[in-house]
């Protein structure tokens, strides 16, 4: 037989594309158009309702950069298309359609609309490839509804980097950047839609199977058999024709062996990106009123949504949509899923921060549905930390899904089911979709990359199909439905069902009991600028987790110690708007200037009612009086003062510098350092040793400047070629003590830079406070702090604990590792001798091994300090920053730890007339309170949430410092959970045995 296959397929395609897609409606009919722009930012349909619209037509321009236009559409179905009995033809359905003047782009990233009917229901969204709406038809044909359409501009979503104004609204311009396009009435029908339906799915079928497969060639034959049956001029009329031609090799059956992948409705819907908040918030309506109209037409489809802060906003903003989706969440259909506030990034999220997600997260779900979500749901964060999986089960869930790590530069993942060990030796039920996306579009060649590419076959057959538009959110569409409907059981196509999260997990389990292990943290080997990006949004999260813990210590204290009422409510709407901004392109840098500035703005704003909330709390603790007291809200003793207490203390002095050789040197007893003429540090000695820190030939507390122009992700990404072009910034401008700091200028490019360095009396830290005027574009500012120690590793602190990881590069995944994140301290250090390198600002860091001259290596520590990058912010980071760093001098683990937190609770001073004892204290140096405060249920019971850091095991007693009764172990929603730290209490205190890095929350009730 000749092979006439290649032909076949070209007249396949194009049949789909000139006759079967345009057929979907057999008629259209213009509607009437009137609009009213707001002037400002979006109103509510109430006031929206009220306008003077004017009359508007297609082909007219409409909506300036971030504006909202209300279009309100008027008309009804034509007279002709109804028959005789006045009803439409059999198998069709009107419709209204919509283009509001769609781009190339992706859908969610440009022009949307909600559509309202005129008593004020949110109706169905209207978006690219999802903009028809049959219910916008009433029964009798009529229709009027609005439109609020919302002109958001196209960033980037073909995302090659440019720079653009359009993401702060002050440059966007305000000309119109959409015309309005089309707003039909259209005959939907639904034959011809089956059979476009069927025709995608065996061309999609055929473009995965085998060239010589008879599967193969028998779709080829029908699909051709179809074609010759639809009459190209009445497809309307011929397409049940072409259906019977495709009925039988639609019907064969899969293989007893295909993969099996649960679909699950899906819209990644980032809480802000390349757009603002508030923007989300109107995403996230049109995104579930598409899910809820979908579900309406189609009895099968399910939808998992995360974050219950875009729940929260729905029932706040959209009460009509809410009352729907609760029905369908009761139905379990509409499933919430994830139990955190937002899908949070979770490298540089602080400890309480990253357990308060699932506080706050699943409280919500349990409060409004009844619902205990078992499985953590973060597709599209960049990277996981080691302490997720004890936070995961210490919150009540149980699994992990995520596909992020799909986008490894260099090493693929072993596993797709697997289960995951933390820092403690938690392990958590895994999986990672084969289908290497979170916003499927339930196509043949999804399907197929799913099956292909999935790691553990042999011993498991199933995986997570996530399915719909998302980023910019969208969701599932009919066409996606269906094709998952076609594929559950299809001759050469993996299986594809309507599932649950749930249903998935438990089937992954039963079938894969024993799965294999991966330990530590799911380094994303992407992305690494998203540690540094956006030093002012970095800033700001870590001074409100800070300043959060010490409201909540100090409140908690004053309503225990003086009855004084606790700020709950306050509290809880500060955490959660903290937690929003932690969201997964807030956090990390990689948002529009607008997203921003506005975290810039709410973190002012946290911070002056935390401070309110501390000193009203401290006022009412320690009177009024004139003794000058110390307060230190930090978990270890510092200049006499007690962890977690109040009490007198003499102010720390700073040791007087001595000229010596054109510099200076600062010796307190302890530590003794030099620096040179140019303001650089040449040797930092610990007395009690003798050791030398900085290593023979180099110096210390240098800046370093790197071009910073990667490959693909500008704000994301930096990519090791970053390390071949730098220059060391030795020259000052000029050296000066400033209250006995030396404080040394020097000016680069566009920018200046400021840094002073003190030694403070009894001391073994260092301190570098840096002032940097930034203003240099795709360049990389690091401090350089090498360490003149033999080593292959290094600690870096994450929350609950810390991670020791390579600093040489010997496999694949060493070198991929070339910026890593860390919290308040990393440390490098001998058996006998370590320096740590603390921060109150920054996250990114890279630590490396270099040889010595006279043998052996020593080991260079550099913080990044502030990038430049230019999209999708241009301005990023320019300006003014300040920054505190620390060189704590042969430490232990245990003096990192302290000097971490010190650095970012710095010692407040108060005048007032009493001491102030702590709530609770520990015994043991290595067990660290992370949080004190009160209930979650106003119970008034008192909370300590705390751990071990050291990586040890230890026994230590909780002295409780008020009246109280029997304590508990709690989990994070501060439910009875297993009693598996405290072993008993007595009159002494708390008795606790704790594993490494163990994670443990008491509850301990008042008497």
């Amino acid at each position: 037989m000749h092979d006439r296959t290649a032909l076949i397929e070209m007249r396949i395609d194009r049949f789909i594309r000139e006759r079967l897609r345009p057929a979907r409606h057999r008629l259209s009919h213009p509607l009437e158009v009137r609009a009213w722009e707001v002037p400002g930012e979006p109103v509510s349909f109430t006031d929206a309702v009220q306008a003077d619209f004017t009359p508007t037509a297609v082909g007219a321009p409409w909506g300036r950069p971030w504006g909202t236009t209300w279009f309100r559409v008027t008309g009804e179905v034509p007279s002709e298309w109804r028959t005789a009995s006045g009803g439409l033809p059999d198998g069709t359905r009107a419709e209204l359609v919509v283009d509001l003047g769609f781009t190339a782009g992706q859908s969610g990233f440009q022009a949307e609309a909600l559509v309202w009917d005129l008593d004020g229901n949110p109706i169905k969204g209207i978006s690219p490839f999802n903009n028809a709406v049959a219910a916008a038809v009433q029964s009798d044909g009529r229709i009027d509804v609005l439109l609020e359409a919302a002109s958001n501009p196209d960033v980037g979503s073909i995302f090659t980097f440019d720079p653009t104004a359009l993401g702060d609204p002050e440059t966007a311009g305000a000309d119109p950047i959409y015309v309005l396009r089309v707003v039909d009435v259209a005959l939907r029908d639904l034959t011809v839609e089956s059979l476009l339906d069927d025709t995608v799915i065996l061309r999609g079928l055929l473009g995965e199977l085998d060239a010589s497969s008879p599967r193969r060639a028998e779709i080829v034959q029908a699909l051709d058999r179809m074609i010759d049956l639809v009459d190209p001029h009445d497809v309307a009329g011929t397409a049940a024709a072409g259906r019977e031609a495709l009925r039988e090799v639609l019907a064969s059956p899969a293989h007893a062996s295909a993969h099996v992948l649960h679909a699950v409705g899906h819209a990644h819907i980032d809480s802000a990106w390349l757009w603002p908040v508030r923007e989300t918030a109107r995403k996230v309506s049109r995104t579930f009123s598409n899910v809820l109209s979908l579900m309406d037409e189609n009895p099968d489809v399910v939808f998992a949504s995360s974050s219950a802060q875009q729940f929260a906003w729905i029932k706040e903003r959209y009460p009509e949509i809410w009352e729907r989706l609760v029905e369908r969440v009761r139905e379990g259909r509409f499933v919430p899923v994830g139990g955190m506030w937002v899908e949070s990034d979770t490298n540089m999220v602080g400890s309480e921060a990253l357990a308060r997600q699932f506080v706050e997260g699943k409280g919500f779900f349990l409060r409004e549905f009844g619902i205990d979500t078992p499985e953590v749901w973060l597709p599209d964060s960049f990277g996981y930390s080691g302490a997720l999986p004890q936070i995961i089960k210490a919150s009540g869930s149980k699994w992990f899904l995520t596909q992020k790590i799909s986008w490894n530069e260099t090493n693929r993942m072993p596993h797709h089911t697997f289960l995951w060990e933390g820092l403690d030796g938690t392990r958590v039920f895994t999986h990672f979709p084969p289908v290497d996306k979170y916003n499927s579009d339930a196509s043949q060649a999804d399907l197929a990359h799913a099956q292909r590419n999935f790691q553990d076959k042999g011993r498991a057959r199933v995986s997570l199909l996530p399915y719909g538009y998302g980023d910019g959110g969208g969701g599932p569409t009919r066409e996606m439905a269906a094709q998952v409907a076609r594929a559950g059981s299809l001759e050469g196509s993996p299986v594809a069902r309507h599932s649950t999260p749930r249903a998935f997990f438990e089937q992954a389990e039963s079938e894969y009991p024993s799965p294999e292990v991966w330990s530590g943290e799911l380094y994303l080997e992407f992305h690494r600028g998203t540690y540094t990006s956006q030093l002012r949004t970095k800033q700001g999260n870590r001074r409100s987790e800070h300043l959060l813990r010490e409201a909540e210590l100090w409140a908690a204290t004053a309503s225990v110690r003086t009855g004084r009422a606790y700020p709950t409510e306050q509290l809880k709407r500060l955490w959660q708007l903290v937690l929003l901004q932690q969201f997964h392109d807030i956090l990390p840098g990689t948002s529009i200037a607008w997203v921003h500035q506005d975290a810039e703005r709410n973190y002012a704003a946290i911070a002056v009612e935390l401070e309110q909330i501390i000193a009203d709390s401290l006022r009412a603790l320690v009177g009024e009086g004139t003794r000058s007291l110390v307060v230190n809200a930090a978990p270890h003793g510092h200049a006499s003062v007690g962890a977690l207490a109040i009490g007198e203390a003499d102010a720390v002095a700073p040791v007087t510098p001595v000229a010596a050789d054109g510099g200076f040197v600062l010796d307190n007893g302890l530590v003794r350092a030099t620096i040179d003429a140019r303001g650089v540090l040449t040797s930092i000695i610990d007395l009690a040793s003798g050791r030398e820190v900085v290593p023979e030939g180099q110096n210390a507390g240098v800046f370093q400047l790197h071009r910073d122009t990667p490959t693909q992700w500008d704000a994301w990404d930096i990519d090791e070629h970053y390390r071949r072009n730098v220059t060391d910034l030795l020259e000052a401008d000029g050296i000066e003590i400033v209250d006995g700091a030396v404080v040394i200028s020097r000016s680069f490019g566009a920018s200046t830079l400021v840094h002073s360095i003190r030694l403070d009396e009894g001391s073994r830290t260092l301190k570098l406070a840096v002032d940097i005027d930034w203003h240099e574009q795709q360049k990389l500012l690091k401090l350089s702090v090498p360490v003149d120690v033999h080593t292959d590793h290094a600690a870096s602190e994450i929350q609950f604990g810390h991670i020791v990881r390579p600093t040489h590069t010997n496999t694949s995944w060493d070198a991929a590792r070339f910026e890593t994140v860390a919290h308040r301290w990393v440390r490098v250090g001998e058996s006998d001798f370590g320096v740590a390198v603390t921060n109150d600002s920054t996250y990114g860091h890279d630590i490396t091994r270099h040889p010595r001259e006279a043998g052996g290596t020593y080991s260079t520590v550099r913080l990044s300090l502030v990038r430049a990058a230019l999209f999708p912010d241009p301005q990023q980071d320019q300006g003014r920053h300040h920054l505190e760093v620390g060189i704590v001098v042969g430490g232990e683990l245990v003096d990192a730890i302290a000097e971490g937190y010190r650095t970012n609770l710095a010692e407040r001073r108060i005048e007032g007339a009493d001491d102030v004892k702590p709530l609770v204290s520990i015994d043991h140096p290595g067990v660290v309170v992370e949080a004190v405060k009160l209930a979650e249920d106003g119970s008034g019971d008192v909370i300590v949430r705390l751990y071990e850091a050291l990586g040890r095991r230890a026994d230590a007693t909780v002295a409780v410092g008020f009246p109280s009764g029997d304590a508990s172990e709690v989990d994070l929603l501060e439910r009875e959970s297993e009693q598996a730290a405290l072993t008993g209490q007595d009159a002494d205190g708390i008795r606790l045995a704790l594993r490494p890095f163990q994670l443990v929350t008491l509850r301990l009730p008042r008497a």
